[in-house]
């Protein structure tokens, strides 16, 4: 395994800048909040009466984030599509459908893209260029460039950040700034500019301890990379921090190469919680991270602390990682920098480019073949 300690190693590992797009993370959210700005948004968004927001992987889980953060306050409801396919509910223009793909060329996007013109829903896409910002010129839909250049797993502050700023334009839910009525978030009145802007200096503070230059002996991402090596790890997170944990699982998956699960709470208590006796000494193997922070439920927070002392008990390896900040979307940011700067670093002690994504393009040009 790589010594973490060593900078030029680390440097030699990540040639084409995978830390430092972690690193850039909140200056990338500030700059999507600024261009989100500058969009055009047709009054007639303002009607919908439920948001379909069509993506995968990278692209997907900016607006699972986004759902998650603003649920307890959002007058529509928002669904995520996963698939070629939409809802049966995404019908008329009633239904607002946001397809977000950073290369503007994924398969499954378009598809379901193709279908909201079809079924006359309202539209609007958020690309790096690619197809889909063809397409949404095509049929006159809004459209947002991405404008960072990086893997699309690395542009998370442009498939989520913005789709809040939209959110808030638009009157889904109030946000100070521009409606008389404040928003109460958990930390006390708050806007989701003033959000933004504690979230970002949360990450800037966090980031001067998780930089490369950063010793393992203070560096707590270095030191739960090379904890995870050669384990199966397994994320637990509740309420806002369920899709955080599917973010740690797909960067664990994406820049560590390596193989992750992640389970929501308190779900996970009515059925994992019993998967843990076998396959017997599976435990030995596993890694179990359990994401917390201030804006849990109390129960929750009890059954994170249960939940570890039962899998302790089964033989695994467990660690309890709090988010730093008081807002919600403070809380959120902290730990998924967290988790990136973890799957960064795991891939280099895996001895592998975090960046690469040779076996996913192997995969796509399969699919290619099929026509």
């Amino acid at each position: 395994m790589i010594d973490l300690n060593d900078t030029q190693a680390i440097q030699a590992r990540d040639p084409e800048g995978m830390l430092w797009h972690i690193a850039s993370l909140p200056d990338q959210c500030e700059a999507a909040w600024r261009d989100a700005q500058a969009i055009d948004l047709p009054e007639s968004f303002r009607e919908a009466r439920q948001v379909v927001i069509a993506g995968m992987g990278g692209s997907a889980i900016g607006g699972a984030l986004f759902q998650s953060l603003a649920a307890p306050h959002l007058r529509i409801p928002v669904h995520v599509a996963r698939d070629y396919t939409l809802p049966a509910f995404a019908e008329g223009p009633s239904t607002l459908v946001i397809a977000s793909s950073y290369s503007g060329d994924t398969e499954e996007t378009l598809a379901a893209f193709q279908e909201a013109r079809a079924r006359r829903c309202q539209l609007m896409a958020i690309a790096a260029g690619g197809r889909l910002e063809a397409m949404a010129r095509q049929f006159g839909a809004a459209f947002m460039r991405v404008a960072y250049e990086s893997m699309p797993r690395a542009a998370l502050g442009y498939s989520f950040v913005p789709l809040a700023a939209f959110a808030s334009r638009l009157g889904w839910l109030d946000d100070p700034s521009a409606h008389p009525s404040a928003l109460r978030l958990r930390s006390g009145q708050a806007s989701l500019r003033a959000s933004l802007e504690e979230a970002t200096a949360v990450m800037r503070g966090w980031n001067a301890e998780l930089v490369p230059e950063s010793p393992v002996v203070k560096n707590l991402a270095k030191r739960m990379a090379g904890q995870m090596v050669g384990r199966f790890v397994i994320v637990y997170g509740a309420g806002l921090f369920a899709e955080v944990a599917r973010r740690w699982k797909g960067q664990v998956n994406e820049n560590g190469k390596q193989f992750a699960a992640f389970e929501a709470l308190p779900e996970a208590d009515h059925n994992a919680i019993l998967g843990s006796s076998y396959p017997e000494g599976m435990a030995n193997h596993l890694k179990v991270i359990f994401l917390t922070g201030v804006s849990d439920h109390p129960r929750n927070r009890a059954r994170v602390e249960i939940s570890r002392q039962v899998l302790m008990v089964q033989g695994c390896d467990t660690d309890v990682l709090a988010a730093r900040g008081e807002s919600p979307l403070a809380q959120m940011l902290s730990l998924i920098q967290l988790g990136d700067w973890i799957s960064g670093y795991l891939g280099i002690a895996n001895g592998v480019d975090p960046s690469d994504t040779e076996l996913l393009l192997e995969f796509k040009r399969r699919m290619a073949e099929l026509g």
